[in-house]
């Protein structure tokens, strides 16, 4: 969550950034009136303890009917006190609520919705490619994927990674571990079930809670995306951040109801139920997030390069943040069949909104705990074979795949079966 300070000081700049999201100003408001009735509640609360132990100490010294007198003042005053004290605890969980309504701060983000991002970079010249198949077309005339046995086993939208096509996808993400590690993170294999308060934690309880799968029985939630289980990694705790940051490198399954999306992307794997991703995630000084955040965007491109297709950098809008980000880069490939460019990779800068809904720590130069900054991103998943397949077709329905990549996944050409 924000900053209550921040709320306090400056409610303008907070109620500017609600608008640029588009969404509630008024939730200022609502959060301000509710931190005023929590700080009434307390002083009143301590009023009355204080006044109660004032009274225990007269008690002690008072005999005969004064202290019958003050016994039954006491009596009276205990019940005021265990009402103001449930006031207090009600005022404090209401506040709690209030805050938790109001999303991230944005930072330099362009207001506006999915459409209003800013095109940063295009790298990269798209091929012609005559009478271009789609990656579906291609996957199934090569046995990569199986949608139609995916469908029987599960439902739409699931489907086989067959043969080369499971090969393509494990180089792709041994490729994105590789370069990971090399680079400093430490790799991981999380959970993918993870309690309501790391989901709540990292901010995906609120305007996407239907996105999300839960298992009522056991009240746990499937993830779709590793950055859950790394962020409450470290919750409650107080991490050393003095040899600098503290970069996973997480690879997991990845589950997503695709509510809403009925009728978009049906066809292929471009929006499905359950992928498989290497996800980075950053742990570091409030200070040092910005530089992290190119970094990753850095990283991000480093494998994009390795896969060899087109790309273009967009900085997203407010209203397409997600409550956490307060500022988001996409990496969109081209699809050469769609004839567009569609997001492969994001990387968010969360500055310390999750870190202080999670109580995630580091101790300052005077070695006083201040609240860390965490940051994630994208360094390969699933959707990337679409990209791919696409872009390095050639005539006679093969697949070329770039040096680097073949490297990884141990096959050069993807040969029709």
């Amino acid at each position: 969550m924000i900053d209550l300070k921040t709320l306090r000081d400056d409610p303008d700049l907070v109620r500017e950034s609600q608008r640029i999201r588009g969404e509630d100003p008024a939730l200022v408001d609502q959060a301000l009136d509710a931190d005023a009735r929590r700080r009434t509640a307390i002083a009143q609360a301590d009023t009355l303890r204080a006044e109660q132990k004032s009274l225990g100490k007269l008690v002690g010294k008072a005999q005969g009917d004064e202290k019958q007198e003050l016994l039954a003042k006491g009596k009276e005053l205990a019940e005021q006190v265990k009402a103001a004290v449930a006031e207090q605890k009600q005022a404090d969980e209401d506040s709690e609520k209030a805050l938790r309504s109001i999303s991230n701060l944005v930072q330099g983000a362009p207001a506006g919705g999915e459409d209003d991002f800013i095109v940063l970079e295009t790298v990269g010249t798209p091929r012609d490619i005559p009478d271009a198949k789609d990656h579906l077309e291609l996957g199934e005339s090569l046995g990569l994927i199986d949608m139609e046995r995916g469908a029987k086993v599960s439902g739409s939208r699931f489907y086989f990674l067959t043969g080369n096509g499971a090969l393509l996808q494990l180089g792709l993400l041994n490729l994105a571990a590789r370069k990971a590690v090399e680079n400093g993170f430490q790799l991981m294999i999380p959970p993918v079930l993870v309690r309501p308060e790391v989901m709540g934690g990292t901010g995906f309880l609120g305007a996407h809670a239907d996105e999300i799968y839960h298992l009522p029985d056991d009240d746990l939630y499937l993830v779709g995306t590793s950055e859950v289980p790394l962020a409450g990694y470290h919750s409650n705790e107080i991490l050393d951040l003095s040899d600098g940051p503290k970069r996973y490198a997480g690879w997991s399954s990845c589950f997503r109801r695709e509510a809403g999306s009925y009728g978009k992307d049906t066809r292929g794997i471009i929006r499905v139920h359950q992928f498989d991703k290497v996800e980075g995630f950053v742990y570091c000084r409030p200070e040092d997030a910005d530089a992290e955040h190119q970094k990753l965007l850095g990283w991000e491109r480093d494998m994009l390069a390795a896969i060899d297709v087109p790309y273009r950098v967009i900085d997203i809008a407010g209203g397409d943040l997600g409550s956490s980000a307060a500022r988001k880069f996409d990496c969109e490939a081209w699809v050469p069949t769609q004839q567009t460019y569609r997001e492969l990779t994001s990387t968010s800068n969360c500055t310390t909104y999750q870190a202080r809904r999670l109580s995630i720590r580091y101790r300052d130069e005077n070695g006083k705990p201040q609240i860390a900054a965490t940051l994630n991103g994208t360094l390969a998943t699933t959707r990337w074979i679409v990209a791919i397949l696409e872009n390095h077709q050639q005539a006679d329905g093969s697949v070329v795949l770039p040096d680097e990549l073949a490297a990884s996944v141990g096959i050069k050409v993807l040969e029709p079966r």
